[in-house]
């Protein structure tokens, strides 16, 4: 995976710049703990003088890269609703990493998952402002996802699994370790709800301590 660290916006737009065509080829970036990235319009659309939907971005951007299938934004702490929403638009991406960001809300987990309909990898542990709002909005546009960390998201509750296990019927991996709202009747329930997950990572789920492995 490529990686960019103590990277800013314009710094990497001045990275993606200099590759020549090489950019839109990229499958998988990492710019995990660039605490100093943060949105600017070099990462997002280039000013174009229209309003249309989805513009072509006319200058460096991580719009650019369109066959990406990895990206890790963990630790990005600058990165808000707005940002994402604006910068995650790749329907082909397959894994995604938003853990340890603590702007983001229910809203921007929406906006990804509009932005990103394809992963089937997805970690947001941390992220202690998602709540069962934005996953009963998010989860319907996530069928293929397959591996979850919401690990230590304090705000989850056991609402939260019942909308995940209705949508994502392919899960196989799922992270609730340290969310004091979801108790161990909700795990049980949810595992008898799609028997094809294989892991449920449950410590400390309503106190208590305990990994279901089938």
């Amino acid at each position: 995976m490529a990686e960019c660290c103590l990277v800013r916006g314009r710094e990497l737009a001045q990275a993606l710049g200099c590759m020549h065509g090489a950019p839109s080829q990229l499958a998988s970036l990492s710019l995990a703990h660039c605490s100093s990235l943060k949105s600017r319009p070099e990462l997002e659309h280039q000013a174009s003088g229209t309003k249309d939907a989805c513009p072509e971005p006319q200058g460096p951007s991580l719009l650019m890269l369109r066959a990406l299938q990895e990206l890790d934004l963990t630790a990005c702490s600058k990165l808000t609703d707005a940002s994402l929403a604006k910068v995650l638009q790749f329907p082909q991406l397959r894994q995604l990493s938003l853990s340890l960001l603590p702007e983001l809300t229910d809203n921007g987990l929406v906006a990804v998952a509009r932005g990103c309909p394809s992963l089937e990898h997805l970690a947001l542990s941390h992220c202690s402002r998602l709540s069962d709002k934005g996953w009963a909005q998010a989860a319907s546009s996530w069928p293929r996802l397959q591996h979850l960390n919401l690990s230590s998201c304090s705000q989850l509750i056991e609402q939260t699994l019942d909308a995940i296990g209705q949508a994502c019927m392919q899960l196989r991996v799922l992270d609730v370790a340290t969310c004091p709202g979801i108790n161990m009747a909700a795990v049980r329930r949810f595992q008898a709800q799609l028997p094809q997950v294989s892991c449920v990572q449950s410590r400390f789920v309503g106190g208590a301590d305990l990994t279901l492995t089938l």
